[in-house]
């Protein structure tokens, strides 16, 4: 084979001047023989051998031998030291030209050497774009979209799968795809073409690539991608394809007219069939599409018309499964439940039906059975959850009395600094305008030292404003002499002096209230000794 293959090279480099299309025929058919028994190493021989070059000559579209020599190339550039040496060679212009035959079989082998060799390849992909080789690919796929013969499916599969490779991990080149049209053109595509598995899978790996791009997302909202994605998700049964899905679904959920369509087309009843089936197995396939399923559930749940739509006045049975999660045993499940409740706390009325019904003793049993060396994740979501059901004035009294406050302070020795900025939030929605529970929270001593220690938190931001803010509260809803005297006893003077400098007005406000009413109750001694 070795000295057939040094025949076939030599051959090719003298008949290439004046050549014969069977002479060449049988020296392609040499090459490729020999490539497929051993690519590398015949690839480092023809490389070696110069006949690249010759190539670039070779390739035009009244060559009947054509249509081999794009296949030598796409077979060669398969090695990722052939891709460069092919764009020094001059290959890709010639080939971008072959783009605009008539011929299938040199369409396919053409768009799989330009597949192959923008690879990972940055010199491969800057040489197609100059040749404006991505534009007449996406004209072509626009022409075949609506053909099902095997022949034009599997032309389709490599055009998509050229394209990939063209833009993959390329934001410059997806912008330059997206201008040109591809989603639409790909979401028809995948539309019509569902049941062809390799050309469907191409599809769903292009829009994973280009769905991460804002503008893309503006784009894929106007085609019926979520109609065409909740159907095709249908219709799966492996655990891979599923995942393949996902991982389309998840970026293009972070819009919200996507959301809202996503939920109008069916997925989340699809979400939680896989919950409910997933929910009790320990397998590893399993374990990963419940937390994916889970996760996307409350992403959906971020978009405020998706929320209502699935809330229904708090009666919607999405609503209800959704709080049966905090109730399961799996960390998975009572994280993203009481992330859902967060998400779904987030305007007045949802936030007083769930404290009327009952959803706050739910997160307390919550909370408690992660007292204990618990699952912080879950600790930072049941709390967010609490957090924002405090904000209706209405519900904070409600709460209060509930043992919110109690539950809560259990969490006081977290190290966590997540946790501990939930935990401040919560307290100081759970006293605005409580004058009592300020009162009380306000002379606990334990607190207020935590709170002027955390108030010196300078690695965590958000730990310190909030520790700041709750001291303030503490004085200002209460206005007690008890809770100003604990206050100053623990040091917490100068961190409201320091927080009345603060960059931000809020905070300076509620510093200055908090310092007049010390003085205004005849305590401003304590200002300065």
């Amino acid at each position: 084979m070795a000295d057939n293959l040094s025949d076939a090279l030599k051959k090719l480099k003298i008949t290439a001047v004046d050549s014969t299309a069977d002479s060449l025929e049988g020296c392609l058919d040499c090459l490729l023989q020999a490539l497929a028994q051993n690519n590398t190493e015949t690839s480092e021989k023809i490389q070696k051998s110069g006949i690249l070059q010759v190539f670039a000559s070779l390739l035009t579209p009244q060559s009947s031998c054509t249509a081999k020599i794009a296949n030598v190339i796409a077979e060669v550039a398969k090695n990722e030291f052939m891709r460069n040496p092919c764009v020094d060679a001059g290959l890709i212009p010639p080939l971008v030209q072959l783009l605009n035959c008539k011929d299938q079989d040199v369409l396919l082998q053409t768009g799989r050497a330009l597949g192959n060799i923008c690879y990972d390849s940055h010199e491969g992909r800057s040489a197609v774009d100059h040749a404006g080789g991505a534009e007449i690919v996406i004209d072509h796929l626009r022409s075949l979209c609506s053909k099902t013969d095997p022949a034009s499916e599997k032309l389709m599969t490599v055009f998509c799968g050229m394209l990939m490779n063209y833009s993959n991990e390329n934001d410059t080149l997806q912008s330059q795809l997206i201008n040109m049209g591809v989603i639409p053109t790909l979401v028809k595509l995948l539309g019509i073409h569902c049941q062809n598995s390799a050309l469907t899978e191409m599809c769903l790996v292009a829009f994973g690539n280009l769905a991460e791009l804002e503008s893309s997302k503006e784009q894929f909202a106007y085609t019926n991608i979520a109609e065409e994605l909740v159907k095709l998700f249908k219709k799966q049964i492996e655990h891979d394809k599923k995942e393949m899905i996902f991982e389309v679904l998840a970026p293009l959920a972070e819009n919200d007219i996507i959301k809202l369509q996503l939920v109008e087309a069916g997925l989340v009843e699809c979400l939680l069939e896989i919950v409910q089936k997933t929910v009790d197995s320990d397998k590893e396939d399993d374990i990963a599409e419940l937390k994916t399923a889970s996760d996307l559930m409350v992403l959906l749940l971020l978009g405020d018309e998706s929320m209502q739509k699935l809330f229904e006045g708090g009666k919607g049975s999405v609503f209800q499964r959704v709080l049966l999660w905090i109730l399961s045993n799996s960390h998975q499940l009572q994280l993203a439940g009481a992330l859902a409740i967060a998400n779904f706390a987030r305007n007045d009325g949802n936030c007083i039906h769930m404290v009327d019904n009952g959803i706050v003793q739910k997160l307390m049993d919550l909370l408690d059975r992660h007292v204990e060396d618990g699952n912080v994740t879950v600790q930072h979501a049941a709390l967010s959850a609490l957090r924002n059901l405090a904000i209706p004035v209405v519900n904070k009294a409600k709460m209060l009395s509930a043992g919110v406050a109690e539950a809560v302070l259990k969490f006081l020795r977290s190290e966590m600094p997540p946790v501990q900025f939930k935990l401040l939030g919560t307290l100081r929605m759970l006293i605005d305008a409580q004058a009592e529970a300020a009162e009380q929270l306000g002379k606990n001593v334990k607190l207020v030292e935590r709170l002027v220690e955390w108030c010196e938190a300078k690695d965590h931001a958000g730990v310190m404003g909030e520790s700041n803010r709750l001291l303030s509260a503490l004085i200002r809803h209460s206005k007690s002499k008890d809770v100003i005297r604990t206050i100053v006893q623990s040091g917490g003077i100068k961190h409201l002096v320091t927080m009345a400098t603060s960059e931000h007005v809020i905070m300076q406000n509620e510093a200055l209230v908090a310092l007049a009413l010390i003085a205004a109750l005849e305590l401003g001694k304590y200002l300065y000794g």
